[in-house]
């Protein structure tokens, strides 16, 4: 994966945060919105792109565009910083491959201890039960 090619594809927008902030918040665009069109992107694979529309279908719009926005700091370039790293780290995440997982025995000792204990309480119930008079 080229990053330096990732970012071209990015675009940003500056917007007013919202919250707040008093004077400042009104006149500063300090929030940056990040877009990313994933099915326009020439980047991935076609399996990738499979892969990371499923990992991110919360995150996708109808068109396929990917938006995160960033609002954390004050300064408008920490921000832009932020929100790269954020969108870097979804897809990471999105193209690692999970492990398969092996299934593995029980071990005979969990198995003799589980029944230890069930027989155990079995009998201390039964104990609180009234003696049966024939």
């Amino acid at each position: 994966m080229d990053v330096e090619a990732l970012k071209s594809e990015l675009t940003y927008k500056a917007v007013r945060s919202s919250g707040s902030g008093g004077q400042n918040v009104n006149k500063v665009a300090s929030k940056v919105v990040l877009y990313f069109n994933l099915e326009a992107s020439d980047q991935f694979t076609d399996e990738e792109k499979t892969r990371l529309t499923e990992y991110l279908q919360n995150r996708l719009n109808k068109l396929g565009v990917l938006i995160l926005d960033s609002s954390e700091s004050r300064s408008q370039f920490r921000n832009k910083a932020l929100v790269t790293q954020k969108f870097l780290d979804l897809i990471v995440d999105g193209l690692k491959e999970e492990k398969e997982r092996k299934p593995t025995k029980v071990p005979k000792a969990v198995k003799r201890k589980r029944l230890d204990t069930k027989r155990k309480n079995a009998e201390k119930k039964a104990n609180r039960k009234p003696p049966k008079i024939d």
